[in-house]
């Protein structure tokens, strides 16, 4: 079999998917390949919502929002991070890139009524309308294909399918339960939603074309003629393959998080145990760092507060849970080594990461790791915690005490300190203010929280008092990195003199992060990933491989 084409695609998440369809109906031939037995990359594992300002399902839902109010979000929050031209093409590429995927695919985007991350800043949304989530797609359309989509985190436990969208749980508006025979339909249909339901509906859109992945298949090297990429070195069963590519190569492989030198090299403060498939070890980067690519955002990740779940293993790895409910809800406070609240626990898992990398000068150690989420009995009886019912047992690998000094010794910090913290945490809650760190203060702190008290501090603010106290270890874990090659509006990656490199591109958390370190919102990886990932997969196959027209751009 050839794989030589006008465009070679590396990955099959959300960016790749798009950038190959992209690149097909823009007029090429198209190879798409996926270093794993199964496609759909972090994308599958996501919740599959995309954070996408100026987005027309929200127009047309009536929700207002405008260019300036988009760009000047993200500038507020860019700290010199953000490039102003890819803040540009990413709110001028919304539009574009959903009124393709719907008229084009099976997708069929939903607002998700999430506040934006940081919704007091100039520009923000705090009713949200940026971010939106796919339908719903019918996994029987894929045939034998339906079984080689990764494994999402709502998955159920015995099929992989993901029956409910974001819109029908709690954080989106619904319920959490479908009626009996509309869940049977969906089992029938193997109907999946979230980040599964987006993956399905590309990969049908794919597959519909003649696009058929080639998994377990690696990118190693690009192959550079006359300064021009022209095409991939590919490990396919064990056998390494180049693949001629006449227009161009995108690389679409993730990020480098799994990979502890790279990590250790590059990210700007302490990261474990990512929450994100273990593929990720940056063979994009490597590829484009052989070739001169200029580098940027590298400190940076999609920093996600985590636990680890003993016994409990995700793709051949040890499992973690996102720790993102449990600290918004009432009656839960997060504490360091000193026994002490350091951060507030309701704001974003993104803005979370700078918390945990706070370095203590004097001791030349970091400040508030490790760290533990402590709550009481009454907040398991009124919500729950993780897979725990309101009112189950906690697991007995969760430490716990009968009280907060036998707690803290359990966890060998100071038990004063501990009952002291709680103490003061108890009078702000009386208070109805958080003066110390101003949980409950942002529009966005509840909404993970008590939602019968949003808006309203409430929803976040509860005391802790009675026993049994429980305290359960917190990592400094990651969606993903957003670092990589540096590229332009069309995602051409940039050498180091800032010049294209004639036939290379990037999209996904294998390039430069247009929206620095920022997290805009719910969706705030994929947003970007299938704006670039559709200018990418557009501008290759536009591209004229002839020693004339090499640096088309």
């Amino acid at each position: 079999m050839s794989f030589d084409c006008d465009v070679a695609v590396l990955g099959t998440g959300a960016a790749g998917l798009v950038a190959a369809l992209a690149a097909h109906d823009a007029g090429a031939s198209v190879a798409l390949f996926e270093k794993a037995a199964v496609v759909g990359g972090t994308t599958a594992l996501s919740g599959g919502v995309c954070w996408l300002p100026c987005n027309p399902v929200g127009a047309r839902e009536g929700l207002s929002d405008s260019r300036e109010e988009a760009l000047a979000y993200l500038d507020s929050l860019s700290h010199g991070l953000i490039a102003p031209d890819l803040a540009e093409a990413l709110v001028d590429g919304a539009k574009p890139v959903l009124d393709y995927l719907e008229q084009h695919t099976p997708l069929r985007f939903q607002v998700v009524p999430i506040p934006d991350y940081h919704p007091e800043r100039p520009g923000g949304k705090p009713q949200g309308g940026r971010s939106i989530e796919p339908g719903a797609i019918a996994f029987d359309e894929l045939g034998p294909w339906a079984d080689r989509v990764g494994m999402g985190q709502f998955s159920d436990p015995v099929t992989g399918d993901v029956y409910l969208t974001t819109l029908d749980s709690p954080r989106g508006g619904g319920s959490g339960r479908i009626d009996d025979a509309e869940m049977a339909r969906r089992r029938q249909h193997r109907v999946n939603g979230r980040g599964r339901g987006m993956v399905g509906g590309l990969l049908k859109a794919c597959l519909d074309r003649g696009i058929v992945p080639s998994t377990e298949s690696r990118g190693t090297r690009l192959v550079v003629e006359d300064s021009a990429v022209v095409g991939v070195q590919v490990a396919i069963e064990g056998a390494l393959r180049e693949v001629r590519a006449r227009r161009g190569v995108v690389l679409a492989t993730g990020g480098f998080e799994w990979d502890r030198a790279l990590t250790a090299a590059f990210l700007r403060g302490p990261m474990s145990h990512p929450a994100s498939i273990p593929t990720n070890t940056g063979d994009g980067l490597r590829m484009a760092m052989r070739v001169g690519a200029q580098l940027g955002n590298m400190r940076e990740a999609w920093w996600m507060p985590a636990a680890q779940l003993p016994g409990q293993q995700q793709y051949g790895e040890q499992k973690v849970a996102l720790i993102l409910r449990e600290r918004a809800l009432p009656g839960t406070i997060i504490v360091n080594r000193e026994g002490k609240r350091f951060v507030n626990e309701a704001t974003n898992y993104n803005a979370m990461g700078g918390a945990f990398h706070a370095l203590d000068s004097a001791r030349f150690d970091y400040m508030n790791l490790p760290c533990w989420i402590v709550f009481d009995r009454r907040m398991i009886e009124d919500y729950g915690f993780l897979d725990v019912p309101a009112g189950g047992a906690m697991p007995d690998w969760v430490p716990s005490a009968p009280t907060l000094p036998a707690l803290a010794t359990r966890l060998g910090i100071p038990a004063e300190a501990l009952q002291a913290t709680v103490a003061r945490w108890n009078t702000l809650v009386d208070a109805g203010h958080d003066g110390d760190f101003g949980r409950g203060n942002s529009a966005y702190d509840g909404f993970n929280g008590d939602l019968r008290h949003y808006p309203g501090k409430a929803s976040t603010l509860g005391r802790i008092e009675r026993g049994p106290f429980y305290a359960l270890p917190l990592e400094s874990s990651t969606l993903g990195t957003k670092g990589g090659p540096r590229t332009n509006a069309h995602g051409a990656v940039l050498d180091v003199d800032g010049a294209v490199i004639p036939g290379l591109y990037a999209a996904g958390n294998v390039m430069a992060g247009p929206t620095g370190m920022v997290y805009g919102g719910a969706g705030g990886t994929l947003g970007p990933a299938i704006v670039f990932g559709f200018n990418a997969g557009r501008h290759a196959a536009q591209r004229v491989s002839t020693p004339e027209a090499s640096a088309l751009v």
